[in-house]
This record gives structure tokens, sequence and C-alpha cells, in this order.
């Protein structure tokens, strides 16, 4: 199986003695304690999960600064995005002189405590390297971005240092069966007989599009199975919500796909909506993971205008040679095609025309869908489209 991102064995910061576990939920309470930020949680969870392997805890400034400016830690191993615990000043003041903190989780009731922190620094963001943080990652300082916007509401101070990670906040329960761990997807593949695996990263229900595209990536690359992986944490207004995208995946792969090949799983996050640099950090927790292969599509978690079509793509160029092991299947957008009667890559065909494609732009499909109308089944399965036609309706109704 394919190795891990920076080590030979995935180190989970997950706690998963119950006994010492307990122990530090124990200690917890008697710890100096602070809220964190819902980025900061979702870096906890995916630290916890051992998708974030082989980093031991939140970055200080300085890793912070070289990851955005270098593509690596200052100790020169590659990674692609900032890991911090961002808190504000007067956070930041309780905690001055702690050695251990406990973390509390903004995104669950009663707040309890995710993770202990040892505290190893804290590092005061000047506006020049809060610039330099949110330029590079997001390739934009507009705060209208909603990954720059959240980012930047969580403070000015980093605090650094490992972590032990007591739960997975409200990923576990609220998604029983969709939420993995890094650790329980290798179990998975490894269970399946699987070795060459296709990653699929989605924050939206698949169209039909979607799945031809994992079709063809797996049948191109002759890989065992697909991994569609789906983002569980906190999205931009409009988004689906995770469980309407759950179902929505869960019939397309269960009545489209042959049995065992493919796997629909999620993992615990806030998508940042960062672009190029997300795609990076994507191919690492799908290394991380287990898969062999990653897609990355068109405008891959891309936001707006922001992004070009490709960045996403061509930011693989940039990084240092030999930063990743997962290899990436480079997708153009996918379409019907009216000639062929089928999904194709359009980049395949130059003699299409726009018009030889069904495209629909996500503003109709919604009002279509709000009608109770389906989109045409070139364009969505109908099996998926009912459970779409059923969540839009309900929230017009609420409104």
């Amino acid at each position: 199986m394919i190795k891990p991102h920076g080590s030979d064995n995935l180190n989970p910061l997950f706690v998963s003695d119950n006994a010492k576990r307990a122990e530090l939920e124990k200690e917890a309470a008697g710890l100096p304690s602070i809220m964190i930020s819902s980025g900061a949680a979702g870096n906890a969870v995916m630290l916890g999960a051992g998708y974030f392997n082989p980093l031991n805890g939140y970055m200080n400034l300085a890793d912070a600064l070289s990851v955005a400016e270098k593509y690596t830690l200052t100790d020169g191993m590659f990674w692609p995005t900032p890991v911090m615990n961002i808190v504000d000043q007067a956070t930041a003041d309780s905690i001055k002189d702690a050695k251990r903190i406990a973390l509390k989780d903004p995104n669950v009731d009663g707040n309890p405590v995710l993770a202990i922190q040892d505290v190893t620094s804290i590092d005061e963001i000047t506006s020049d390297k809060m610039q330099i943080l949110v330029k590079n990652t997001f390739r934009t300082e507009d705060k209208e971005h909603p990954g720059v916007a959240a980012f930047t509401a969580q403070g000015t101070m980093a605090i650094a240092g490992p972590i032990q990670v007591l739960n997975y906040s409200y990923f576990e329960k609220e998604f029983k069966d969709t939420f993995r761990t890094a650790v329980q997807i290798r179990e998975m593949i490894q269970k399946n007989g699987w070795n060459k695996v296709v990653a699929f990263q989605t924050r939206n229900p698949m169209h039909r599009a979607h799945e031809e595209l994992c079709r063809m990536a797996k049948d191109s690359l002759n890989a065992d199975g697909i991994i569609v992986h789906m983002l569980l944490g906190k999205l931009k207004k409009g988004d689906i919500p995770a469980d309407v995208r759950d179902a929505c995946i869960r019939k397309m792969a269960e009545v489209y796909f042959p049995p065992n090949t493919v796997e629909v799983t999620g993992y615990g996050f806030d998508m940042l909506y960062a672009g190029p640099r997300e795609a990076l950090l994507h191919a690492v927790f799908r290394q991380n993971m287990g898969a062999t292969h990653f897609i990355i599509g068109r405008d891959h978690a891309g936001v707006g205008d922001y992004y070009g079509p490709f960045e996403a793509q061509e930011i693989f160029n940039e990084i240092p040679k030999g930063s990743l092991l997962i290899e990436m299947f480079m997708a153009d957008h996918t379409a019907w095609s009216k000639k062929l009667n089928q999904v194709v890559m359009m980049r395949d065909y130059p003699d299409h025309t726009k018009d030889d494609y069904i495209l629909l732009s996500g503003t109709k499909v919604r009002e279509m869908l709000g009608n109770g109308e389906a989109p045409p089944p070139e364009f969505s399965r109908p099996e998926v489209a009912k459970i779409l036609i059923e969540y839009y309706q309900k929230e017009i109704a609420s409104k």
C-alpha cells in the first residue's frame, strides 16, 4: 500500500486508548481552556484522523509562513497550507503563561473539549505577515472570498504546539455511516483487496458528469476501486447540506456502479475554497488515507471567479519534485455530448461546439429543482434528482 506523506507509518493524533483518553478528559477539566475557531477545530479533527500526517499539531508562525511562501515547513518537508490555531488577543492573554491548554469545540452544544494542546509558542501575526499567509494561500486578499473571510476573522495570535485529540467533534455521530478516518480507509482498502485506488473529492451532489469522470479515471488507470470522499464540514451559504449530498451520492453509487467498486466516505473539515492550494492539501490527505490516484478536475476547490479553470492542476508543476507519492488524474470539463449520446471529456472532442453539449448553470439547475422539475437525465440521474427536488421544495416551503 502507498506510504503516508512524510513517514513510513500513519500517526493519527486521536487518543485511541480508552483509559488514556479518560485520563486526559479528567486532566482537561483542570486546565486553562479556550474556545477555538471552527477552522482550528477542523484542523484538530484532521490531525486526529491521520489525514494531516506527519504533523503533530498546530504550526508556529515561522512554519506557516514557510508553507505559504515555499510549500515547505522550515525543516524542508512539503506542506501546502497553514495548519494553525489562531485566536484573538484576549484569548491569547488568558492563557499566556500556560504550558498545556484544553481546546473547546465551537461546533458542538456545550462546547466539550476537543483536544489538549501543549503550548510551545504564541506568536503575533502582524498585518504584513497575515498578508503573506492570506495572499499565498488563497491567491487573493478579497474579504468577500469565503476562505479569506473565515481565516482573517479568527484573530491575530497563533498558538503553536502538539495536540492530543479526544474526539471527532460532531462528525462521528452525525455522519456515522460516512465519516471515516484515514486509518479506517486504509483498513477498508486492505480489506477490499484494492491496490490501485482512485479518490474523488466532492462538496456537492454528484451529477452525471462527475459519475462518468470517476468511471473514466477508474477505467483508464485500470484501478481496483473508487473512493468518493466528501467534505462534511462547514460550507458557504447556498451549498447543499452534507446529509443531502450523502443521500444523493449513495443512491448514485448503489444504482449505477457494480458492487464492490465504489466506497462512499467523508471527512471532517471546513471548506477553505482555496482553489490550487486546497487541491494540493486534498492530494496530501488522500495519500495519507491510502489512495494511489486523485482526480483533479476543472476549478477544483474553487469559488466564484477567483481562480482560472486549470490553476488547481498547474500548481502541481510548481511544487518541489517528489513532494508527493500519490499520482494525479488531470481531468477536463465533462458533459453530455448530443452527438455521441454519452458523457465525454470536452478537451478530447475539438470538433464539438457549445451547442453539442447539454450544459446547465447551477442557477438553472436550482431553479428547476425548486420548481419540482428534474434536470434532463443526461445531466442528472432521476433517482438523485428526486432527492434534490425534495430538499429544495422543503427549503422553499420553510421560507
